[in-house]
Formats: C-alpha cells, structure tokens, sequence
C-alpha cells in the first residue's frame, strides 16, 4: 500500500515516532496534536534495546544523549523495608551495541519533534478530533467542524482513543485493583546508573535517575480496593503518598519523603486490540495495546510500532500486514508486565522468602541467565526485521 500523504493523530511518543519514520520515507504527513503545544512535563522512562533501535534509526540516539540520557548499568530488586539487595539484572552484560537508558520523557518527546520537523511534518496545535470515518479515502472530523482527508490515518492517541471504538466497539477496561505515583525528585541521594525496584507488601517503587544523573525519577505503585482514574496528570498529595509506603524504608523513605509534587492514576486492564486498522486506519502504542509500566515498555512498544507500519507501508503492504508484525509481541509484552506486578508485591510468609531466595541465588549463580531471559524482548531490532 504505497501513500503519498497521512494523517497522524497525536503529538505524544508514538505519534512523533510515526510522523517522523513516515515523513523520511517521503510521505507527506500533517500531525494533529489536541494541546496548545508538543511537551512532556514531570515524568521519566526507560529505552530498551528494542526501542533504542528505531531511535537509532530515525536519528536521535546523540542529542538524547546530549540532554542527559543517563546509561542504565543495572536493574536492581531490593526489598523495600531495608534496602537489601535481592537480585541484579546486570545490564552491562547486554552488547555494547544494545545499551539501556533512562531519561527524561520531555527530552524523548522533544527530539522526535525535531525529527519530525526535519522530515518536513506539518503539525497543527490546539486540533481537536471529534471522530473518524474509515473508507478508501478516511476523514477525520474536527470539533471546529472542518473535515481532513488522507490515504491513512494513524491514531496515536493513547487511552482514550476515538478511533480505537470506531474499529472494535467499546472498551471492555477494568481496573487493575492498582494505582501508580509519578514524581521527579534531586538526587540528593546519590542515586547510581541504576533502575531500583524496592518491592514491598502489596506494593513497590520503582526508582532510578534521570539528565546525567541531576534527578531521580519515581515510579510508586499499591495495590488499592476504592478505584481510581485512568490518566497520568491528576494531582496527588504528597503526605498521601508516604502514608501510602509507610512500609517502605532505607533510601526508598528517603526518597519519598523528598516529593513535593505528585501525579497519581488509576491503573487499568484493557484487551489488546483485535483490530489494528481498518479502510485506511491504522492504531499504533497505547491506542492499540494500553501496558501496564511494569516492564518500562509502553513507549518502546508504540516506537516500535511506528516504525513498522512505516515499513509496511514503504513496502507496499496493506495494514493488515502491519497488524500481523505487531499484534503477537504486544499480547507477549502485556503479559509478562502483568505477571511482575504479582512477583513485586508478594507478602511476608514463605513464599516471599523462597521467592526471594530464588532470584539472589540465579542472580549471583548464573547472572548471565536473568539477562538472557530478556532475549526475546531486548534484542528484537523492528529496523531490521
């Protein structure tokens, strides 16, 4: 299915990715972004290997690395009332050529502008979609009433997706019975090149540092009964949080008790898609496949995704040849973020302990095996495929 021009839906991650990789191919591309401006604020994340590559391939690996991309060295699994070292996932041991960074996600949003930029995108700001109509030429209605027109649309607009009901009805979500904090704090706690997991009784805090090391970024998730919201930006009440992690000790309590603005969202369990596109419409990231952060890779997924429907189309392929490429991994990747979340939050009793057990003794017998675990996920390159 070779295109001359498209439409894409949403000025986040996925969206730019897709933007970008389309328009270095020659496609003609007009951005749609609902925001008064393309930003990011308050948050980190963690770039795999398998995301790395198509960053690689669009251009950008440096200038993240200019902004601060801190290198990863190492996962850590620590038990959070005191600290202690359960398990290392040894990064180091990845390729030279494969390495894990951990940054700012304003950063990652703002190079792939710029290569969105430089591959002549033409992005709109403050452009409210109203709906889509898939067809041999879809349309996409704005809120102002004005309609656009394009050989494809690519929906990257998250959660709260208007294609995504238009290809496969309503969203049968649930909540997860979890919430998660978000905030950046200084690392005034010397925070090493390390991603730390602190797992504690029904809950755990993912920790590790962000722009040459200056701030730490924190990940806190419990397990909660009341439900809460989906969305990132809702406003939390740091006494809350501690509260929240009152089990929590060592540098975990250090670093909670330094938070002085919180975000929290309601975590929530939504099918994979089975329909990825449709009469010229296609979903990429969290419009196809919502994930759970509790594998850092929901934006690995959706650049993974904007660059393969790129390639399918470059290729002349039809969408449902981007959805073939795709919708296997993603239903993989979900799962196994959802199976973590159980390993983190296990309860005092024997069976934390004999868990805990088992990952020291892999991780200081046979380190080589936890890393080699991650082969499927870390070392597929979409670029090449």
């Amino acid at each position: 299915m070779l295109i001359s021009n498209a439409i894409v839906i949403g000025g986040g991650i996925g969206g730019l990715a897709a933007a970008a990789a389309l328009g270095q191919r020659g496609v003609a591309v007009t951005l749609l972004e609902q925001s008064p401006e393309i930003a990011e604020v308050g948050a980190g994340l963690q770039v795999s290997p398998n995301g790395l590559t198509v960053l690689r391939a669009l251009g950008v690996e440096t200038a993240l690395q200019q902004r601060g991309a801190v290198r990863g060295q190492a996962v850590v699994l620590r038990d959070g009332r005191d600290g202690a070292q359960v398990a290392r996932l040894d990064l180091a041991r990845l390729r030279r050529d494969q390495p894990y960074y951990f940054m700012h996600r304003a950063d990652l949003v703002d190079v792939l502008a710029g290569a969105a930029k430089r591959a002549n995108v033409s992005v709109e700001l403050g452009a409210q979609v109203a709906s889509i109509r898939p067809g041999p030429l879809p349309q996409v209605q704005m809120s102002d009433g004005s309609t656009r027109r394009a050989e494809v649309v690519v929906a990257a607009d998250g959660i709260h997706s208007v294609a995504r009901p238009v290809l496969n009805g309503a969203d049968k979500a649930r909540f997860s019975g979890q919430v998660a904090w978000r905030a950046v704090v200084p690392n005034d706690f010397g925070h090493p090149g390390e991603a730390h997991v602190h797992m504690g009784p029904g809950c755990h805090l993912v920790s590790y540092p962000l722009r040459g090391g200056r701030l730490v970024n924190l990940v806190a998730v419990e397990e909660r009964q009341d439900w809460a919201a989906e969305g990132w930006n809702h406003a939390g009440d740091p006494a809350e949080l501690v509260q929240a992690f009152a089990s929590m000790g060592g540098m975990a309590a250090k670093m909670l008790g330094a938070v002085r603005d919180v975000t929290v969202w309601g975590l929530h369990l939504h099918p994979v898609a089975r329909n990825w596109h449709r009469e010229g419409v296609a979903l990429v990231g969290d419009a196809a496949h919502p994930t759970l952060p509790f594998l850092a890779q929901g934006a690995n997924m959706a650049m993974e995704d904007a660059w393969v429907l790129a390639d399918t189309l470059a290729q002349g392929d039809d969408l449902a040849r981007y959805q073939s490429r795709r919708r296997a991994r993603a239903v993989r990747v979900i799962a196994a973020a959802e199976k973590n979340a159980r390993r983190y939050h296990l309860r005092p009793g024997p069976m934390r302990s004999a868990a805990h057990l088992g990952l020291k003794l892999v991780s200081t017998v046979a380190p080589g095996r936890m890393i080699g675990a991650f082969d499927w996920l870390y070392g597929v390159d979409v670029t090449k495929a």
